[in-house]
């Protein structure tokens, strides 16, 4: 530990270290501040810093952080994300701390008590745990670990390479990002919304858990993470139906004084929630009339436009499928618009589960 920061070294081994630092640019600028000074990429968020240089064949990573716990969360992540880089291709990942298999820090278990339906489309989840009140006034974003239906859960540990050590088989989960609604701390609860889309007529696995849970089942969540209220009066918020939880408490926490712009792509008029807030909000919503999830193109060209004649200091926050983010993020970058006052999420990916 220096200066009350916990630090930790590693190194990659990649087949190709150049194409490996592209990709931790283009990926995590979704997540963090990226500056890139030829071979050296710092990423820099509120939960920590990391410095990555590539030296000759190899990639070194220093990690710095406030606490410990997010140390080993930061690690994860990285080693997650350099090992879904590689894909097929041979890496060697190593930490200087000799890491051991241990439970994940920050891993919290929590117990499905109600369901109900909001929309066709969206069912919230009443989540009990007994650790609650750490969500409150944190960053929005969980990681929610599903177990199979009716299984006991087996939680995964933490793998020397600092990736999460998953089960197979029977004990294996799937992991996906939600946004926490709203958090009850005398109750002990939180609403996490799921939307039930499917992708080419096939279930994603994250809307199946949402669709068919009921009081009593058990899953975990990792975080929280990934961004909460932004800090600024002018705002520009848009996305389709799966950002609208994010969306909706954005507008619930909005100061008085605030000016948002809210532009939301739903299937049609029964999937609207009503949104409240005590800023001054105007919102446009979007119907697909049936048209699939990230295939009727209509969030862009309504979005881009207002976008065009924003002030510099307004905040623009675009949460949607990925193909649809990428323009977006582009146009942005194109008109130099601050990175600190922009925030586009790629929330899903069309054929991707």
């Amino acid at each position: 530990m220096l200066m009350d920061r916990f630090t930790l070294s590693g190194q990659a081994i990649p087949v190709d270290p150049e194409r490996m630092l592209c990709e931790i640019c283009e990926h995590f600028v979704e997540h963090s501040e990226v500056k890139r000074d030829g071979d050296h990429v710092n990423l820099a968020s509120e939960v920590g810093e990391a410095n990555i240089r590539k030296q000759g064949g190899c990639l070194s990573i220093d990690i710095s952080c406030p606490s410990a716990q997010l140390l080993q969360l930061v690690r994860s992540s990285i080693a997650e994300h350099l090992f879904m880089f590689a894909g097929e291709e041979p890496l060697e990942l190593n930490w200087h701390d000799e890491a051991v298999l241990t439970p994940i820090p920050g891993l919290t278990e929590i117990r499905v008590v109600a369901a109900r339906h909001v929309t066709p489309h969206m069912r919230r989840l009443t989540l009990a745990c007994d650790d609650v009140a750490r969500f409150v006034g944190a960053d929005y974003h969980i990681r929610l670990l599903i177990p199979k239906k009716g299984r006991k859960p087996v939680w995964p540990v933490t793998r020397a390479d600092g990736r999460l050590g998953w089960l197979n088989g029977e004990d294996e989960m799937v992991i996906r990002i939600y946004t926490i609604r709203s958090v009850d701390v005398v109750r002990g609860e939180m609403d996490i919304d799921f939307v039930l889309h499917e992708s080419d007529g096939r279930p994603m696995p994250g809307a199946e858990f949402g669709r068919h849970a009921e009081p009593g089942d058990v899953a975990g969540l990792l975080g929280p993470g990934g961004g909460g209220l932004p800090d600024a009066r002018r705002m520009i918020l848009a996305g389709d139906d799966t950002a609208l939880p994010a969306i909706s408490r954005i507008l619930a926490e909005a100061p008085a004084d605030a000016r948002l712009q809210v532009f939301i792509e739903v299937d049609d008029l029964a999937d609207q929630l009503p949104l409240c807030s005590r800023a001054s909000v105007e919102i446009t919503w979007l119907h697909r009339k049936g048209i699939a999830p990230g295939k009727a193109g209509i969030l862009g060209p309504v979005v881009l436009p207002v976008i065009e004649q924003a002030g510099p200091d307004t905040y623009i926050w675009i949460g949607c499928e990925k193909s649809e983010a990428r323009p977006i993020r582009n146009h942005l970058k194109s008109r130099g618009h601050d990175k600190k006052r922009m925030c586009v999420i790629g929330y899903w990916g069309e054929n991707k589960h």
